[in-house]
């Protein structure tokens, strides 16, 4: 849970460099015990290329280092439940993340 947590701060800080006034954060488990957790901002958003290029962790839009963990972690961590992942982003209107994880 603890890497969990750390991921989900490392995606709400890069809404936060995005200039997103509005994080929203949700965790919700259905009937089935899957745990989705959801993290939507109305950042700048990015460009198709940049959503693909995302989930790879030699890709990065920071100087300060050359590689970008958080997302393709997150992303590595539900699927390696048998969850799923997804990740939309439109320039100018924001980014939703969805990492849904099969707790069973």
């Amino acid at each position: 849970m603890q890497e969990l947590s750390l991921n989900i701060l490392d995606i709400a800080q890069n809404s936060i460099v995005a200039d997103a006034t509005l994080i929203e954060i949700g965790v919700s488990v259905d009937e089935n015990d899957f745990l989705a957790i959801t993290i939507r901002d109305n950042g700048r958003g990015m460009s198709e290329e940049t959503v693909k290029n995302v989930i790879n962790p030699f890709y990065t839009s920071r100087t300060t280092r050359k590689v970008g963990l958080g997302v393709p972690f997150f992303k590595q961590a539900a699927e390696d439940t048998g969850g799923s992942f997804r990740i939309e982003s439109k320039l100018g209107e924001g980014t939703f993340i969805e990492a849904v994880f099969d707790t069973n």
